[in-house]
């Protein structure tokens, strides 16, 4: 089974130009052949590419050292250098590059099939064909191609969606999100099956449609680092609204009202841009006995509108989409305006 991995420090480095050549004619019928001496190829870059189909930076765990191929020398008779091959490395969708030293943050690619060079592949050198002129006729000189760019690099992963899904563990986030998506999440009675952030595309109908994200069950002191800690937090930052889903069974630990201050005290200390996104509220788990009470308890404590639903049985399901693009169409219409 393939680890998630959000982060890796990684080596990269571009190859170098190639030199240029000094060389001059010899033929039977040109004794005095003038220079002919090409040019180096140039090095080839480091691509960052961000690919749809990636869903981890586990790849650069074990390899964290990349180095693109160098320019080739030149060679006599107006030969240049081979080019040397760029390396094209695929990323995730919301890779964050930094600098390792000093966290800048160089490049963000948060849409699909973006690219960046993230390290120049160096010139190749001329040969002395290039530096032929009136009064210098048999030059002697090439110059020596330059080194290409190198530099270690602090790789970030935040997932892009636009639904974020948040709730204590066993709330039935991975049920909901099997339930609404073709995504298959591992379910069982116990907490932190999920493991890793999952994405599951939503298709309310032919026109509407958005990508959920199921992080890890949140308990208390996450954003210290307490159970999964704050390692998925960041993956939240990202979306556009959130999606609270309470456990209102009635055999929960922690009562549905709770639950929720508990989350959105994560959230805050966390990221208080956070905590301010925009967001609705879900009731889990109504198709048990104990539901309707906990729902009008919750109802009472929190004074908000709140979506009641099975995610096993499907119940209450459809409003709540609906209800999830209608946020996310005035979102993204502020946005627009912005």
């Amino acid at each position: 089974m393939e680890r998630f991995v959000d982060e890796a420090t990684i080596f990269v480095k571009a190859g170098n130009g190639g030199n240029g050549c000094v060389s001059f004619r010899r033929e039977k019928y040109a004794p005095r052949g003038g220079p002919d001496g090409g040019n180096g190829g140039d090095g080839g870059s480091i691509i960052f590419f961000a690919d749809p189909h990636v869903e981890t930076l586990l790849d650069f765990k074990f390899r964290p050292r990349n180095h693109a191929k160098n320019g080739q020398p030149g060679m006599g008779n107006d030969k240049f250098g081979r080019n040397g091959e760029d390396m094209r490395l695929h990323v995730p969708v919301g890779t964050i590059v930094k600098a390792r030293d000093d966290d800048n943050i160089l490049h963000d690619l948060d849409t699909p099939e973006q690219e960046v060079v993230i390290a120049q592949g160096g010139r190749g050198g001329r040969g002395n064909l290039e530096f032929k002129h009136s009064t210098n006729q048999a030059p002697r000189e090439a110059e020596d191609g330059t080194d290409g760019e190198e530099r270690w690099l602090k790789l970030e992963l935040k997932l892009v969606a636009d639904v974020g899904l948040v709730g204590l563990p066993n709330a039935g986030k991975s049920t909901f999100l099997s339930r609404v998506s073709a995504a298959t999440p591992k379910i069982a009675a116990y907490p932190f099956t999920t493991l890793k952030p999952q994405l599951g595309l939503v298709a309310v109908n032919d026109q509407s449609r958005f990508v959920l994200a199921d992080l890890p069950g949140l308990i208390e002191g996450a954003h210290q680092g307490v159970g999964l800690g704050d390692q998925f937090l960041r993956h939240i930052e990202r979306t556009r609204i959130l999606l609270f889903l309470l456990d209102t069974g009635g055999m929960a630990e922690t009562p549905p009202s709770e639950a929720f201050k508990a989350l959105h005290h994560e959230l805050a200390n966390y990221s208080e841009e956070l905590a301010q996104k925009p967001a609705l509220v879900a009731a889990n788990k109504m198709d048990l006995t104990d539901a309707e009470t906990e729902l009008e308890l919750l109802q009472e404590e929190l004074q908000m509108p709140i979506f009641p639903i099975s995610a096993v049985t499907g119940e209450g399901v459809r409003p709540l989409l609906e209800a999830i693009i209608q946020v996310l169409a005035e979102v993204r219409g502020e946005r627009d305006v912005r």
